[in-house]
């Protein structure tokens, strides 16, 4: 069955309340949406979280990119089975408008176009995501366990002093088991908090900080020093991008693991990564790095180096993100830390149904139905789009 049509919608997705982190603060997230049609008419949806701060890219710059993109010549073809399906995903490389050295520019339209692809036909094929992420050529059967359920960590930005007593009583009551905790440049404000927070969040809770870029690497030893009070279980992206190389001398005196984000982005990014010995862990963001596919290769590639992975979320994703999260995890083992299906904790307005928002202590059961098992609610989302095209495939 062939693809017949694209459309793309830019949608502003706006938060309950602002979200902080040292690199930015956001109050609304514009993401890519790509609803894909084929030529019996089943449909699928996709979606994609740009961040200009992380692979430079834009919602509307993803519309203008997918414009210029030949999609009537890489989507071609009428697949029969998930590996066709993946072939053709495959196939789907945006047209580069930019200089892209990392190999990520894109990231998110290529996250939509082949999520939407991976809706419809698993709807198709009367099967769930989940089923094509098995079928990847080459996975490892180590690398791959089905569960009946997930369990997702929870997350403190960076808000003010005073709320973090509540926000910490508020995590340890609802059961959750980690929690991550966005810390700054103020090593002795940092310090405080993380005080504050683990004397209302109990001495189980597994604690670990995300810096997003704001350490100077002279100071990463005396921030981590600072932290270690509180037994923190990993930093995430001490430093900026740039001084990534400056993690490998630091490693060997931290006695807390690094994990990447902002850093990594692509195969370039991790195999630079694992060339400078830069980290312990991957921060895999499906939008961020361009699908589930790709999430998959960087898992892989984590698994062969001796490395660890969490799995990510941005703030501001919808269910169609939500969901494709959940088949992830549902399906990969050795997930360290999992993020996302935030909906209702996040979003003013959750524009998706089903309702995925996790459970009690962050459990979420696995998604079985057809397809991602989500569908955009149109009548609630419409006043929120921002633009819409609509691209022809299959003439």
């Amino acid at each position: 069955m062939r693809v017949r049509q694209l459309t793309a919608y830019v949608l502003r997705v706006q938060l309950r309340k602002p979200f902080r982190h040292a690199s930015a603060v956001r109050n609304y997230s514009d993401n890519i949406l790509i609803r894909a049609e084929l030529a019996d008419g089943t449909t699928g949806w996709g979606e994609g979280v740009p961040r200009d701060y992380v692979t430079g890219e834009t919602a509307e710059g993803a519309i203008e990119q997918l414009l210029a993109t030949p999609v009537s010549e890489q989507l071609a073809g009428e697949p029969a089975s998930w590996l066709e399906v993946i072939a053709i995903c495959d196939r789907f490389q945006p047209a580069a408008l930019v200089d892209d050295p990392r190999g990520s520019y894109g990231n998110s339209l290529r996250a939509a176009v082949e999520l939407s692809l991976l809706d419809a036909y698993g709807k198709l094929f009367g099967e769930p995501v989940s089923k094509a992420i098995e079928a990847y050529p080459g996975v490892a059967e180590s690398l791959l366990a089905r569960s009946d359920s997930v369990r997702y960590s929870t997350t403190i930005d960076a808000e003010s002093k005073r709320k973090l007593w509540r926000s910490s009583l508020k995590m340890r009551a609802y059961g959750f088991r980690q929690c991550k905790v966005k810390v700054g440049a103020d090593c002795d404000a940092d310090a405080a908090r993380m005080g504050v927070i683990r004397r209302w969040i109990g001495p189980r809770m597994d604690l670990r900080v995300d810096a997003n870029e704001a350490w100077l690497p002279e100071k990463v030893l005396q921030h981590a020093k600072a932290l270690a009070p509180f037994d923190i279980t990993c930093i995430e992206q001490p430093v900026a991008h740039e001084e990534l190389a400056s993690l490998t001398e630091l490693r060997r005196e931290l006695d807390v693991p690094v994990m990447l984000d902002e850093s990594l982005t692509s195969l370039h990014d991790a195999h630079e990564a694992i060339r400078l010995s830069a980290c312990d862990l991957f921060n895999i963001r499906i939008s961020k790095c361009g699908g589930v596919l790709n999430s998959l290769r960087l898992a892989m590639l984590a698994k062969e180096h001796g490395l660890g992975y969490q799995l990510g979320c941005h703030p501001g994703e919808t269910g169609i993100l939500s969901a494709a999260g959940r088949h992830f995890a549902s399906v990969v083992r050795d997930i360290r830390y999992l993020e996302g299906s935030y909906d209702h904790h996040v979003l003013a307005t959750v524009p998706t149904m089903p309702d995925l928002t996790f459970g009690y202590g962050g459990r979420a059961p696995a998604l079985t139905q057809p397809g991602l098992g989500v569908e955009l609610d149109l009548d609630v989302a419409r006043g929120s789009l921002r633009d819409e095209r609509v691209i022809t495939v299959d003439e």
